[in-house]
């Protein structure tokens, strides 16, 4: 490096691509909202800045030390740190504006200061779904979540996938007929991790917690049954536990499955499993996690749930919801690490207008056919020669050259080069739209 220059990098926990991968990026990006859209959400784009004061209402302990916040002036104002908190100022200014239900899409990045490790960003883009009701939400909704799950990795085709659903008030409802109804939050956030840290550590963190054996191992018992979604459901039934919202979760947990088959989700891509709580204390209904089958080391690649207080912070009026977000971000970087996922184009060109001696008008007229057509063209400018231009398209993957020189122009002509077969073909330019769609 030179005296004086500086050393082009970025900062660590933040992502960067090379076109190629960015295409591969945007496609993912494309496919959810496309999915997003064809469920009737509507998009949203709320400020990377908010103050801080309506930002931090709800905010604490580790959420809060991962903010960044800063002064500009006497404005006291933080970057977002996740998608849901501005929803809940948005939904509580523009409440009298919205129509309810209300289902709005976010794809936007957020910012969180913790240590950057394998997986995890500082930068890093999310892909949230809400819907919120107006005092009342009703339980379909439920159902219409896990549809749009289903229909995205369908599309993004990254092999068999399983949406895990479960409910709190189950959980919770248990936990009550046990007389733990203190330590539930504490309770669902050690069960919440039991795919990574295993029973056996299960067992030790209840045991921190003040929780005898007798209880630990019905704990365990309870949120470790097999079967398929309609036997878990009659074991549920047959404890006898005497909590109206323990059966009253039951009855949502059923519901909620029958209809995510009439939404025509396949038996199976998903499964009851007692043992997704969601540790955020704001979940109070169902809950989801979805994972791919053959890569649970992944995690959880979309995970949400029910909530009945939004924006309780912000007004008094009762605005439930139910929503899901997926880390995008995150999702990218296991997928092209794992070779799940390959750049595959270099370009988004279709056409290169190569010209030879041409006139600029006649070369430009080409190309604006070729675009009114919907086809991606590039018009390559620099007074270059054949073989450099070919060499450009070839390394860009481009599939068509068209070349245009003095007889072309003269003939109204064009001569265009399908690069995969090595074949030219001369048309007028009128039909160029005819040779190349």
């Amino acid at each position: 490096m030179s005296q004086g220059k500086t050393k082009p990098r970025i900062m660590p926990g933040f992502m960067e691509l090379l076109p190629s991968e960015q295409i591969l990026f945007n496609k993912m990006y494309d496919t959810i909202r496309e999915v997003y859209e064809s469920f009737g959400f509507m998009p949203l784009d709320t400020p990377v800045l908010e103050l801080s004061e309506v930002l931090l209402a709800k905010a604490g302990g580790e959420t809060e030390k991962q903010i960044y916040r800063f002064t500009k002036g006497d404005t006291d104002m933080a970057m977002r740190f996740d998608l849901t908190v501005p929803l809940a100022r948005y939904v509580a200014q523009h409440a009298g504006e919205l129509t309810f239900p209300f289902k709005r899409y976010q794809m936007s990045k957020v910012y969180r200061g913790e240590r950057p490790q394998k997986g995890r960003f500082r930068e890093f883009y999310q892909c949230d779904i809400d819907i919120i009701g107006s005092e009342e939400l009703d339980l379909v909704y439920d159902a219409e979540i896990p549809a749009i799950i289903y229909n995205i990795f369908k599309k993004l085709d990254f092999g068999k996938f399983t949406i895990r659903l479960n409910n709190r008030k189950v959980l919770n409802g248990f936990f009550d007929s046990l007389d733990l109804g203190g330590s539930i939050s504490d309770i669902l956030r050690i069960i919440d991790k039991m795919e990574k840290i295993g029973t056996s550590n299960v067992l030790s963190e209840l045991k921190a917690l003040g929780i005898d054996e007798d209880r630990s191992d019905k704990i365990l018992k309870f949120i470790t049954s097999d079967g398929n979604t309609d036997a878990k459901l009659t074991r549920l039934k047959t404890l006898g536990i005497d909590s109206e919202v323990f059966n009253e979760g039951i009855a949502e947990l059923e519901q909620v499955a029958e209809y995510m088959r009439m939404f025509g989700i396949d038996e199976d891509y998903f499964e009851i499993d007692l043992t997704i709580a969601r540790g955020l204390d704001y979940y109070t209904g169902t809950v989801y996690e979805t994972v791919l089958d053959e890569h649970r080391e992944f995690g959880s690649v979309c995970s949400g749930g029910r909530y009945d207080d939004l924006t309780g912070y912000y007004t008094s009026k009762k605005m439930p919801g139910i929503g899901i977000s997926i880390g995008l971000t995150r999702l990218f970087s296991q997928l092209k690490e794992s070779g799940l996922i390959a750049s595959q184009k270099k370009s988004l060109v279709k056409a290169l207008i190569a010209p030879m001696q041409c006139s600029s008008a006649y070369a430009l007229r080409a190309a604006d056919m070729l675009r009114s057509s919907g086809i991606p063209t590039e018009v390559y400018y620099a007074d270059k020669g054949f073989k450099h231009k070919m060499k450009y398209a070839d390394k860009l993957g481009i599939p068509y050259v068209v070349i245009i020189g003095t007889d072309e122009e003269a003939a109204g002509t064009v001569t265009v080069k399908d690069m995969a077969a090595g074949e030219q073909t001369t048309v007028s330019i009128e039909n160029i739209t005819k040779v190349i769609r």
